[in-house]
């Protein structure tokens, strides 16, 4: 048959099929809209909350610093009897910094309070600080957890006066600070760490659940815990929502140390890393506070693989080490691990905070004093970094904690 046969053919079979395809819904659910502006504290002597706008494209531009009123801090580490002041990873925990709604949340773990601040929807870099920096009971404050369905604000302490103190918020500010819930630590100010701090606070998918993950010690054969504090909901409509006092605190077979952590979308089960051996995901039942390993990943050449973040595109976990500038991926059903994304070229030491918003990863690296701060830029999908953006000035250095981003 004649060339020209054959294209009449195919154009006719093309033109014939154009209906039925056109007519038909796309299947492909449109990509997620990325994140507004990434967050994180200096955690300097002038404590400031650091704002990036995120673009459209999910590119990183030039940020602002606001003043939280406060100061940072940093633990300590003791080696042959001599105290270092750590950095980076200098609060030793994820969630220095937290947003609920258009408020955001912030420690000063060296003034021991916690500020809070209203965000313009218009112009996500304006922060408008609500009230004064409010006094959190404990010393060296170093995470924190808001939930908007009760307007409570709770706040873990890692200092000699060491627990969880949790007080209601409002477009006023945050209200008084109820008492410290202890969480079974001997620690000093500034603590003397990484282990055996608090890791983080932070609450359950439908917000009825306070969680706290408190390191371990391996050298001391001390496991891990998981604190679990209901949140006890008023018989009478009129009053506020409370976090109980009486909560279960519970050594997790199987880990050692316990870090940063993260709930599953559409489960009850929790993300965890430990630094000891990588990550696992928990099976836990909120009303014993009874935690097991259904899952855990041995992560091979880990340093400290201590925080984590999930990503709502690909419902996987990407996790972090100080120590190694890499992001692993990790399955959030089995802990198996999905893939190992090497960024070593961009020259970062490592890398600590980060979360996920659209199809990317914002991963920060508080530099070691020589290297600058830097937020790495990654597509979740196709695991290849799309920007590394080096924060210049605004406060920043290897003290530098936290990652929050406003969507």
């Amino acid at each position: 048959m004649h060339t020209s046969t054959w294209t009449s053919l195919l154009f006719l079979g093309l033109a014939n099929l154009v209906p039925e395809v056109s007519a038909r819904p796309s299947s492909c659910p449109p990509p997620p809209k990325p994140g507004k502006a990434l967050y994180m504290i200096s955690n300097g002597p002038r404590n400031s909350v650091i704002a990036l706008p995120i673009n459209s494209n999910g590119l990183l531009g030039q940020g602002t610093s606001t003043s939280t009123g406060g100061t940072g801090s940093n633990f300590v580490t003791i080696t042959d009897n001599k105290k270092e002041i750590a950095g980076p990873d200098a609060l030793a925990s994820q969630a220095a910094l937290t947003i609920s709604g258009n408020y955001l949340f912030a420690v000063n773990a060296g003034s021991n309070t916690v500020s809070m601040f209203s965000i313009d929807p218009r112009n996500p870099l304006r922060l408008t600080m609500l009230g004064q920096p409010v006094p959190v009971l404990g010393d060296f404050p170093n995470t924190v957890a808001a939930s908007a369905k009760n307007n409570i604000v709770c706040v873990g302490s890692s200092g000699a006066k060491s627990g969880i103190a949790c007080a209601p918020f409002s477009a006023r500010g945050i209200g008084k600070m109820d008492q410290l819930r202890p969480v079974g630590l001997k620690q000093t100010t500034p603590p003397v760490g990484p282990t055996l701090t608090v890791s983080q606070v932070f609450f359950s998918g439908d917000e009825e659940t306070l969680f706290t993950t408190v390191k371990g010690d391996p050298t001391a054969n001390v496991t891990g815990t998981l604190g679990v504090f209901p949140v006890d909901q008023p018989c009478d409509a009129r009053d506020a929502a409370t976090i109980s006092t009486d909560g279960q605190l519970t050594k997790v077979d199987g880990t050692v140390v316990l870090f940063g952590s993260s709930t599953i979308p559409g489960s009850t089960d929790i993300f965890v890393t430990d630094p000891a051996f990588g990550a696992a995901v928990l099976s836990v039942d909120a009303e014993t506070g009874a935690a097991s390993i259904k899952g855990k990943a041995t992560i091979e050449g880990q340093q400290a693989t201590c925080w984590v973040a999930i990503s709502p595109d690909t419902n996987t976990a990407f996790v972090t080490d100080v120590g190694s500038n890499r992001i692993v991926e990790v399955s959030v059903t089995d802990a198996s691990i999905k893939s190992v994304t090497d960024l070593s070229a961009n020259g970062d030491p490592g890398l600590i905070d980060l979360r996920a918003a659209g199809s990317f990863i914002y991963a920060l690296s508080p530099g070691n004093g020589t290297s600058l701060p830097a937020v790495t830029v990654m597509d979740a999908r196709s695991k290849k970094q799309i920007q590394h953006f080096q924060i210049r000035g605004l406060g920043a250095s290897k003290s530098t904690q936290g990652a929050a981003v406003l969507l």
